[in-house]
């Protein structure tokens, strides 16, 4: 029986959520040694990556359980007292033969949390305190990257991917519980594009960059080489299938 998991993680202390040859700490590593322990020797696929340091509140993982694992009910139950604490599998659900966590996905929602208060040790690994904002120019600013563009200057150098043309259909920034939120809804994500985008409006709300500048770097007419955001203050909220 195939399943879908969605699970939340603080990836704090993680070397990112794919598995990797050079470490066992990562969120799919840690999933695949809790799901052996049970007997499931399937590996987990997930919806997409998340870079060391990065959130999730809603990635999405498809594993195949033998058949002697039929109550997903308590495989729920007992894989959250296998994963450690940062770890947190929130819904097991059946899933048609056929369903891929990152084939299936039609699209994937990104919150990233800033903070204009004074920083504090306890929530450091989790919003990026900064300077105050002007939350109006940056939702301004978010708009030109709705639809469909090559986001050839919003990605990590040394990415391998057939194309970066992606398709945002999204983009807000609004307050909520004291902190300002920057979510973005698209089809897909190149490495490094969120926080590289989120960089970018930073520099517009200081005043040292404007919604020109970052038209023409969407256009791939300019390279203004902003730094990328911050990973603590990023999360994978959402996927839809």
């Amino acid at each position: 029986m195939r399943v879908k998991i969605t699970l939340a993680y603080n990836g704090t202390s993680f070397m990112g959520s794919q598995m990797q040859t050079s470490t066992g700490n990562t969120v799919m590593g840690a999933l695949h040694r809790a799901l052996a322990r049970l007997g499931i020797d399937a590996l987990p696929v997930a919806s997409g990556r998340t870079d060391s340091g990065v959130h999730a509140s809603g990635q999405v993982v498809h594993c195949d359980l033998p058949a002697h694992w039929s109550d997903i009910g308590k495989l729920k139950w007992v894989l959250n007292r296998q994963l450690p604490p940062s770890v947190r599998i929130r819904r097991v659900e059946p899933v048609h033969p056929e369903f891929h966590a990152r084939f299936s996905a039609r699209r994937r929602v990104y919150r990233y949390l800033l903070s204009e208060a004074e920083p504090n040790p306890f929530e450091w690994d989790f919003v990026t305190f900064c300077d105050p904002l002007d939350v109006a120019k940056i939702d301004d600013a978010m708009q030109a990257f709705v639809g469909t563009h090559d986001f050839e200057r919003f990605k990590k150098t040394g990415s391998e991917t057939a194309h970066d043309r992606r398709t945002i259909y999204s983009a807000r920034a609004y307050r909520h519980k004291g902190r300002v939120v920057l979510r973005i809804e698209g089809n897909g994500f190149l490495r490094s594009q969120i926080r590289l985008m989120v960089g970018f409006l930073l520099a517009i709300s200081a005043g040292k960059r404007s919604k020109e500048d970052l038209v023409r770097q969407l256009a791939c007419e300019a390279d203004f080489k902003i730094p990328p955001a911050p990973h603590n203050g990023l999360y994978l909220a959402k996927i839809y299938y």
